[in-house]
């Protein structure tokens, strides 16, 4: 998961934002749940499935039961260099994270961190643990995603923001699938971002852009 063979940044700063964001976070106490980490298949370019992790846009049409406990007008997205994340805000009586006073979120009912660092590599902070999404390209149009679950407390699986994962998993590879079939329509044509929920995808694309480059 951490490896590089000609990094631009250092392993600092490419996980410093989100070293930082959850200091807090007991990450020492948790436990791989080898029952509740598998592997999927999709019949999609990994890049396709990076852009649906980071827009926000197909959240209230494709996932019903994560949009019924947060607070989509709360959803955000902030950038740092080479990474991001998206924080899920709860609707009122959701599993969410006790945050301490030194946190930056103190105060509010955050149910989620997702963040996704460059190029490949997403943590999914939850009240109940880490799970940890690493996308593997296979090929033009097959990618392995891997999840590992590494539990912190037993007694809140299964609620809130972080339960039904693997529904969710299955709901967004419907979705990127199609959008592989999609893209390879000779009448496709890209379109403009949205500004409020596209910003993370603009953000990968760039950095994207950027390292094919060579810059």
């Amino acid at each position: 998961m951490f490896a590089g063979l000609d990094p631009d940044v250092s392993f600092e700063e490419w996980i410093g934002p989100a070293r930082e964001r959850v200091a807090w976070f007991d990450v020492e106490s948790l436990k791989f749940d080898a029952s509740r980490s598998r592997d999927y298949l999709v019949d999609a370019n990994w890049a396709l499935y990076c852009e649906n992790y980071l827009e926000g846009l197909h959240i209230p049409f494709v996932h019903a039961s994560l949009n019924a406990v947060i607070d989509y007008s709360a959803y955000r997205t902030e950038l740092f260099r080479c990474s991001n994340v998206q924080i899920g805000i709860g609707q009122g009586s959701e599993e969410c994270f006790d945050l301490p006073a030194s946190a930056v979120d103190f105060g509010e009912q955050v149910v989620g961190y997702y963040f996704w660092l460059f190029p490949n590599l997403m943590l999914n902070f939850y009240p109940w643990g880490l799970s940890i999404n690493v996308v593997k390209p296979l090929g033009v149009g097959r990618t392995r995603i891997s999840f590992l679950t590494y539990v912190l407390d037993p007694a809140k699986l299964d609620r809130g923001a972080g339960a039904g994962l693997d529904r969710v998993e299955r709901e967004d590879e419907a979705v990127v699938e199609l959008v592989q079939r999609g893209v390879r329509s000779r009448l496709y044509d890209r379109g403009r971002y949205s500004a409020t929920r596209e910003t993370g995808t603009h953000h990968f694309h760039r950095l994207l852009a950027a390292a094919l480059n060579g810059r």
